[in-house]
């Protein structure tokens, strides 16, 4: 059965369309208007390994955040959609990700429960992309996904590869906490529920 997610988002601040398939080869289209958040969304799909066809207009004018925290909502919308069930997934998973002299943490519970606790502390602007947004990012993203998640910068001082590394990191755990464990029958919990 196919984990793929087809999510469109209209408000009278972004309109966001995205097909997304959890199970990809790390092919990707991304246009949102912030070449920051597009290059970023393209690590977190490449070393994931899903697939994402991405679509983002927003009032740029206005700031960044509406569009980021959509595109975040959105995407964490299609994730959980593409779960279904969630039966026989892992469901946690941790990763580590070097960037040259950045190392970040990225731990994952799809739980249903969001919940984002941040541990960065990291602040500028690259270019016209103010750090500040990728928490604002990460916590739409576990809003919309109904994933616990924490983030972590051990350490680094280059803001680029500081957020390199946050967001290979999230390709990469939520990768292996959505793998299907063939020895699992039914849900990873004994509550018996998951993203509900």
């Amino acid at each position: 059965m196919a984990r793929e997610a087809k999510v469109n988002r209209r408000t009278r601040e972004t309109e966001v369309r995205l097909n997304f398939n959890l199970d990809g080869q790390g092919r990707y289209k991304i246009e949102t208007g912030i070449p920051f958040l597009d290059h970023m969304l393209s690590l977190f799909t490449l070393h994931g390994l899903f697939d994402l066809e991405l679509f983002a207009r927003g009032d740029l004018e206005v700031d960044f955040h509406h569009t980021v925290e959509d595109v975040g909502l959105s995407l964490g919308e299609a994730i959980r959609q593409s779960l279904g069930t969630a039966e026989g997934i892992r469901r946690f998973a941790t990763a580590f990700i070097p960037m040259d002299e950045a190392l970040a943490q990225v731990a994952i519970d799809i739980s249903g429960r969001p919940l984002l606790v941040y541990q960065v502390e990291a602040k500028g602007r690259m270019r016209d992309f103010d750090m500040e947004l990728i928490e604002v990012f990460f916590r739409a993203l576990s809003m919309g996904g109904g994933i616990t998640l924490h983030a972590r910068l051990l350490y680094g001082s280059n803001l680029h590869h500081i957020s390199e590394a946050l967001f290979k990191a999230l390709g990469i755990a939520l990768a292996e906490a959505t793998k299907i464990e063939e020895r699992r029958k039914g849900l990873p919990s004994t509550k018996g529920v998951l993203l509900s």
